[in-house]
């Protein structure tokens, strides 16, 4: 893993860029330090700015020209819970699905490996007996464990996942834009572009998660999400 120190605000954007070129892991900095801090408020002000000041304003004009719906998500969520979960529970989750693991620790791709097992027993239980799909599950959390611990002191990406990492990483953004599509009534072509915030999110987090860690990136998924949520209301 590379490692490097991240300074002035010209030179994260630089290194953004780079990053972006060409995804590779990195040494996450934690927070620990005022140069991570001053870092992710950086990338912070980015990713809201950006969506704030340009992908929303557009995506506004698009949607009313296009006569696209408007996500209706939101819509179904309980009264008062709208908040808590679009600037704490999602950003939490999100991250740890879609970014948690990205570093290639061992241990990380085990748990992927078993949160992608749970979604199939998931998607079958109603083919499956409830004893069949209870005991599946026990085992699927017994195995997680087990081979956390068995891998918890491993912590070199393997050589195969260090090679095809750039093209996960932009798999992942795309399929962390992708999945955005459920909050809207109707996906079609024209409704692609809706989901640019998310690919926005989705580059910028990565890198976040790369460079600072993952508090660092939840941190900043749920700042754009409150910046989001707050030009909502104020837009009615």
């Amino acid at each position: 893993m590379a490692t490097q120190t991240l300074t002035a605000p010209p030179a994260i954007l630089r290194e953004l860029g780079i990053f972006l070129k060409r995804p590779r892991l990195l040494a996450p900095q934690g927070l620990r330090s005022r140069e991570a801090w001053a870092s992710l408020c950086v990338l912070s002000v980015l990713h809201v700015g950006g969506l704030l000041v340009v992908i929303l304003p557009l995506l506004g004009l698009y949607q009313k020209a296009m006569g696209l719906p408007l996500p209706d998500a939101f819509g179904k969520l309980p009264a008062g819970w709208l908040l808590p979960i679009t600037i704490i529970i999602a950003p939490v989750l999100e991250e740890l699905i879609f970014r948690g693991w990205q570093t290639g620790r061992p241990r990380a791709l085990w748990l992927l490996g078993c949160l992608v097992v749970f979604a199939v027993l998931v998607a079958s239980a109603k083919a499956l007996a409830p004893l069949v799909l209870a005991g599946a599950l026990l085992v699927l959390a017994v195995a997680a464990l087990g081979g956390w611990l068995w891998l918890r002191k491993r912590e070199e990406a393997p050589a195969a996942y260090r090679t095809a990492y750039p093209a996960l990483f932009w798999l992942v953004a795309l399929g962390f834009a992708g999945v955005h599509l459920m909050n809207y009534p109707a996906i079609s072509a024209l409704s692609l572009p809706m989901v640019l915030p998310q690919l926005w999110a989705g580059l910028l987090l990565g890198f976040t998660r790369q460079r600072i860690g993952l508090p660092g990136a939840m941190l900043q998924h749920a700042l754009a999400n409150a910046s989001a949520m707050a030009l909502v209301q104020m837009a009615g």
